[in-house]
């Protein structure tokens, strides 16, 4: 997951302008078949400090590539440039979610 918060006051443009060429990387990856989808995900103002995010969904290893590759690199440090709260997380989903909740189930003290 790769969010934000909101474009630096006049910076908007900046953002805009990035935010359409992280679209067409994205794009460009999903063609290549180096990413399996992408979903680009805005909030309502809602009092938090997430106003955004795109959504990767991926191999691990073709999420761990995308970590090294250069223009990945430079859209994360222009996005410091033109947005707050700029932050990548890493996520789970589908089969994998029962598989961390079954061991997190395991560590939890009996007592």
């Amino acid at each position: 997951m790769f969010g934000w918060n909101r474009p630096i006051t006049g910076r908007e443009g900046m953002a805009a302008e990035l935010f359409m060429h992280t679209v067409n990387f994205f794009e460009k990856l999903k063609r290549a078949n180096s990413l399996e989808s992408f979903e680009p995900i805005f909030l309502v103002d809602h009092g938090g400090d997430l106003g955004g995010y795109f959504l990767l969904k991926g191999t691990h290893d073709q999420l761990d590539t995308l970590k090294s590759n250069d223009e990945w690199v430079e859209i994360v440090m222009r996005a410091g440039h033109s947005l707050t709260g700029v932050g990548i997380i890493d996520c789970f989903t589908g089969t994998t979610v029962p598989e961390l909740m079954a061991r997190w189930t395991k560590t939890i003290p009996s007592h």
